[in-house]
């Protein structure tokens, strides 16, 4: 998300450095290429014009500081005022009702309204330890209700059975009966969605919200719609009074318009943002982090709070122990390391959140060819026999021939394997002595080449295998 209008931003605050002042000359060219940067990325036109003006206004005559070039006074504007954009904070959900508290999911049909309700229920139930029951009042779409019933079943959600013969009203009505008497905490309500806003779809998800009077009504909306979510989410606010808005598919090709244009237009907080297509895939919104993301600020934040959830810490734990007793780390370390890894979304998924490193995941070619190598490794690990795993040095001549062709690779890929292993033991080694973890950062240095800081061989880069996380 957001990748042409980080890109364009990015090259914008290069152009402004060097000047000792801002002034309405120096700053005129940075500031149209911001604005055609938020066009381009379909922010709606109020917004850009109020965003410039406010950018104009506080960098206009305004002294640099002493420890701030012009580039980076000016980056620091722009950041503040994205987040003014966005909502200056994150707004959480309001769930101080008598149990259950209904939230409300509203929508247009494709805007990934049913999975997202999948993605909330897991968030809930997991990081706010809720008992959440879910619904589907969507009697149009064939096979709705049994998808909301596949992915209550993933996620681990109560589900209330309902069938395309009765009323939305009524279903709501029994979902409800049915929460209270199982002592449900959250029950969310899935509602039906059109292909375009329409008189009856207003009026059923009408009578819906005054059915049930939920405490949260959440507007789902396609992040890569642009402008379009923000005018939609509009329309149904005039409609119900929304809450809040969750954008959903942000990871995909998505210009950023939604993002910088819903709060501007709607008057209501983001609260959700969904980055993939797994149930785990939906954070809270932070305004400040997604300015930070946009500017290859990184999300350094976002991204320990995803190692303290994502990373199994028992195994962290044992690796910590073992490199401190001095023990070799071995080929099933390096797997568990892999699977860590792939659980924090890869590379890309880490990279996007790194300070800087925002132009480097944008590289995708460089980035799916590491992520297809890491995968290669895996497969290659999978197809040893445990002994292998934890003596990696009695695999020799026919045991490489069988691996390889056990993972359907070549011999040279189980060598390059055993080589990048052999390089990361050697590091973890280092840490276990005296003084080792200034050993081992030195170490690193000389490891690091290639592209995008790939360790030689194409393997996983130095430092993603250490300690209490893959970091």
């Amino acid at each position: 998300m957001f990748n042409s209008l980080s890109e364009r931003l990015s090259l914008t605050l290069k152009q402004i450095t060097g000047q000792s002042k801002l002034t309405e000359d120096n700053i005129k060219t940075s500031l149209r290429e911001v604005r055609m940067a938020l066009l381009e990325a379909d922010v709606a036109l109020p917004v850009v014009k109020a965003f410039i003006d406010r950018v104009k206004d506080r960098a206009v005559g305004q002294e640099v500081a002493e420890a701030l070039n012009p580039g980076q006074q000016f980056l620091k504007i722009v950041q503040s005022e994205l987040v003014h954009v966005m909502g200056e904070q994150n707004e959480v959900l309001n769930l101080k009702a008598q149990p259950p508290a209904i939230i409300l999911m509203a929508g247009l049909q494709g805007a990934g309204k049913t999975t997202t309700v999948a993605k909330l229920a897991r968030f809930l139930s997991e990081r706010e330890k809720k008992k959440v029951m879910v619904v589907s009042a969507d009697i149009y779409r064939p096979a709705a209700i049994q998808q909301l019933e596949t992915l209550a079943a993933e996620v681990g959600a109560l589900f209330f059975p309902s069938d395309s013969s009765q009323q939305p009203e009524r279903i709501v009505r029994d979902a409800v009966d049915a929460a209270r008497k199982q002592a449900v905490d959250v029950l969310l309500v899935d509602t039906a969605g059109r292909l375009a806003i329409d008189e009856q779809m207003m009026a059923e998800i009408k009578a819906l919200h005054k059915a049930i009077e939920p405490v949260e009504t959440l507007f789902v909306v396609d992040a890569m719609t642009g402008q379009d979510a923000a005018n939609t989410a509009k329309a149904f606010n005039d409609a119900i009074p929304i809450t809040g808005v969750v954008l959903s598919k942000a990871d995909g090709d998505a210009r950023g318009g939604a993002a910088l244009s819903v709060r501007h237009i709607t008057g209501k907080p983001i609260k959700f943002i969904g980055m993939g297509e797994k149930t785990d895939a939906l954070e809270a919104f932070y305004p400040d982090r997604i300015a930070s993301r946009i500017l290859d600020m990184g999300d350094v934040l976002s991204l320990i709070e995803e190692v303290e959830r994502k990373v199994d810490k028992v195994k962290a734990e044992r690796l910590a122990g073992k490199i401190k007793k001095g023990k070799a780390f071995d080929l099933q370390d390096f797997r568990e390391q892999l699977d860590q890894m792939s659980n924090m979304g890869g590379l890309t998924g880490m990279m996007d959140k790194l300070p800087g490193m925002g132009q480097m995941a944008k590289a995708g070619n460089q980035l799916q060819g590491a992520e297809k190598q890491f995968h290669q490794m895996g497969v290659i690990i999978d197809s040893m026999t445990p002994l292998e795993r934890h003596f990696p040095d009695k695999i020799v001549g026919s045991r490489k021939r069988r691996i390889a062709m056990g993972s359907g690779t070549q011999i040279q890929d189980v060598n390059r394997l055993l080589k990048q292993h052999k390089q990361m033991a050697k590091m973890f080694k280092k840490v276990g002595q005296k003084g080792g973890m200034q050993k081992m950062m030195r170490g690193m240095g000389g490891m690091m080449g290639g592209q995008g800081g790939m360790a030689p061989g194409g393997g996983l880069p130095p430092g993603l295998g250490g300690g209490k996380s893959p970091f």
